[in-house]
C-alpha cells in the first residue's frame, strides 16, 4: 500500500490508533520531560526522535505500530513539550534522560527505535545499557564513521533536492542568510529544508507541513552543541563489535544523507539486518508506511 496524493501515513492507519496517555517524567537533575504511552501491543517500544533540537514527530508511527507494541514517545530535554532548560546538551545527558523515561514507565527492558539524530542516541543508549535493550531499530542514521564521510555529500544533495523548485531554493538561501528570523520565518525555513527530505517532489511540502504541525520551535542551542559533539565523536567501532543486541538498520534509498555512511555501522555490528525502502527518503514511514511497518514488525520475528 502506498500513500496517495494528499494523504499522510496516519490516514492509512486510523484503525490502529489507541488512547494516548501523556505524562511528565522528571530526570535525575529535576528537568521535566514530556512523554506519552499508547498502543495495545505487549512489547514496549521506545522511540527517539531526530534533531537535535526538534521534538517527537512519531504520531503516525505510534498509530501504525499500535497493535504490535506499547509505544513510548518523548520530547528530548529543552525541546517541544519538555521543559525549556539550559541543557546540558550532551549525548551522555540525553542517554540519562532516556533511562529516566524507561524507569518512569516501569520497563525492565525495551526495544529502541531511533530516527536520524535519534538513531545515534538510541545506539549510544544500547552501548551504555545493553542489558536493558531487547532490540534496536536504527532508522536513517549516519553510521559511526567520521562526520566528513557523509556531511559534504549531504550538503550537495540538499541543494540539489531544493533546486527541484528554484523559488524554494532562492527563498531558503535568503532565510538562511539572515542573522535573525521571526518565528514564522524560522518555520518557513524548516518547511523548505524538510521538503527536501522526501523522494517525491510533489508531496514533499505537504509532508513537511505535517511535520511542523504542531510547531514548537527549534532549540538552536541544543542543535549547535550536539552537532558539534557529533563532529568530534569518539570511535565506537570496538564497542559496536561487542554489541550482542539484534539490530535492524532501516533506510530510505532516496535519503539525501549518503547511505554508504551507514556501512561502517553495518560492518561493525555482529547481529544486524538491513532493509532499504526503494521509494522513500529520510522519513520512510511517510512515503512507504507499509514497508516501514513490515520491516519493524519483522524485527520482532
Amino acid at each position: 500500500m502506498r500513500v496517495r496524493p494528499g494523504q499522510t501515513a496516519l490516514m492509512i492507519w486510523t484503525g490502529s490508533e489507541s488512547e494516548t496517555e501523556s505524562v511528565t517524567v522528571t530526570a535525575d537533575d529535576g528537568v521535566r520531560l514530556w512523554a506519552s504511552r499508547s498502543g495495545r501491543g505487549v512489547e514496549p517500544l521506545l522511540l527517539c526522535h531526530g534533531g537535535p533540537g526538534l521534538w517527537d514527530m512519531f504520531e503516525d508511527v505510534a498509530a501504525m505500530l499500535a497493535d504490535l507494541a506499547t509505544v513510548i514517545r518523548w520530547d528530548q530535554r529543552g525541546c517541544g513539550r519538555s521543559e525549556r532548560c539550559a541543557g546540558p546538551w550532551t549525548t551522555d545527558r540525553f542517554v540519562a534522560d532516556l533511562d529516566a523515561v524507561r524507569r518512569h514507565f516501569g520497563l525492565r527492558r525495551i526495544t529502541l527505535l531511533g530516527h536520524s539524530w535519534g538513531a545515534r542516541l538510541a545506539l549510544a543508549y544500547a552501548l551504555a545499557h545493553p542489558g536493558r535493550v531487547n532490540a534496536l531499530v536504527y532508522v536513517a542514521g549516519t553510521g559511526i564513521g567520521p562526520y566528513t564521510d557523509w556531511h559534504p555529500a549531504y550538503e550537495q544533495n540538499l541543494l540539489a533536492r531544493l533546486g527541484r523548485n528554484p523559488e524554494h531554493l532562492a527563498r531558503w538561501h535568503e532565510l538562511k542568510g539572515r542573522a535573525q528570523l521571526t518565528e514564522e520565518e524560522e518555520r518557513e525555513r524548516a518547511l523548505l529544508q524538510w521538503s527536501a527530505e522526501f523522494a517525491d517532489p510533489e508531496r514533499g511540502m505537504a509532508y513537511a507541513r505535517r511535520m511542523a504541525d504542531p510547531w514548537f520551535g527549534v532549540n538552536a542551542e541544543c542543535n549547535t552543541s550536539l552537532n558539534a559533539e557529533v563532529k568530534r565523536a569518539a570511535d565506537v567501532h570496538r564497542a559496536c563489535q561487542a554489541l550482542a543486541i539484534p539490530t535492524l538498520i532501516l533506510d530510505g534509498a532516496h535519503d539525501i544523507r549518503p547511505r554508504s555512511a551507514v556501512d561502517s555501522l553495518e560492518r561493525a555490528l555482529p547481529h544486524v539486518r538491513r532493509v532499504t525502502l526503494p521509494d522513500a527518503g529520510h522519513l520512510p514511514w511517510f512515503e512507504d508506511p507499509q514497508g516501514f511497518r513490515q520491516a519493524v514488525h519483522d524485527a520482532w520475528a
